[in-house]
């Protein structure tokens, strides 16, 4: 069997561990039968150990209840930067491998269901917990918005970026975080409707800031080169820019090579599409 599945950004500002949208970079996984364990893995990750405990292998023995199995993996989502890869990798390799529920499988890896659930669907996703699991629910997307992600040569672990969490926020914080995801909600679904509130968050940016100090000086550049949001993807460090209209895009993703310069970081400034079908699966 063979899996391809796309990545997601996350959270989008406001839409702390809810929010989930797909994007059109790529990982795809093939298992067939063979007399013991044989992974191999091309592009993206390619670096990361080969053997028994690589995710892809973890996740197709617990599907299976053995590995001997031949896994082959390609990817081009960027490991550790806020695009969802390891979601993206949990879902291929639990397809791949026959699982009647790649959601489930994905989501318990992860430990929260927006960027598996934007993987296995395509577009743009809520994906609340409710009863410890999460509830999904396809969102209207408008088809005219652009995007760029600023993708950083520096990971940034998940468990690193949780741990600089607070565990307790004001009130009047969680209030304006509802009141800026009910804007951009409005503002995705109708490009007419965002505005640069929308992707306001007093959750997980500032907090996570330290980590990655050059952000807020790469965020002001995607907004003042056009992108009407700009927040962090995921857990970061990519950074992702929204435009309202597609034809903004190449001027701020340029701006956003500059703004990388500038700052002294490497990386790369991408034009990325929503990814719309989500999980494809072929015998």
């Amino acid at each position: 069997m063979r899996a391809r599945v796309p990545a997601s950004t996350s959270n989008l500002g406001p839409g702390f561990d809810v929010l989930g949208l797909a994007l059109g970079l790529y990982v795809e996984v093939e298992i067939t039968d063979a007399p013991r364990l044989d992974l191999r893995s091309t592009g993206e990750g390619a670096e990361l150990a080969q053997d028994s405990t690589h995710l892809a292998a973890r996740v197709a023995s617990q599907i299976c209840g053995h590995d001997r199995l031949a896994i082959t993996v390609h990817s081009s989502i960027p490991v550790g930067r806020g695009l969802g890869s390891s979601a993206a990798l949990a879902v291929a390799a639990a397809a791949a491998a026959g699982s009647a529920d790649p959601l489930a499988v994905a989501a318990a890896v992860d430990g929260h269901g927006e960027n598996a659930a934007a993987s296995v669907l395509g577009g743009l996703v809520a994906a609340p917990i409710v009863d410890g699991k999460p509830v999904v629910r396809r969102l209207p997307l408008d088809p005219g918005l652009g995007f760029v992600v600023l993708v950083p040569d520096r990971a940034l672990a998940t468990a690193q970026a949780r741990a600089a969490l607070p565990a307790m926020v004001p009130f009047r914080d969680a209030v304006a975080n509802l009141g800026r995801l009910t804007l951009l909600l409005a503002g995705l679904a109708d490009a007419s409707l965002l505005e640069r509130a929308a992707g306001d968050d007093r959750l997980h940016q500032a907090a996570r800031a330290p980590l990655f100090p050059e952000a807020p000086e790469l965020l002001r550049a995607l907004e003042e080169a056009g992108a009407v949001v700009a927040c962090w993807s995921g857990a970061g460090p990519s950074l992702l820019g929204i435009c309202r209209d597609r034809e903004k895009v190449p001027s701020v993703r340029d701006a956003g090579e500059r703004a990388l310069d500038r700052a002294g970081v490497r990386g790369r400034a991408v034009e990325l599409v929503p990814d719309l079908c989500g999980l494809v699966v072929e015998s």
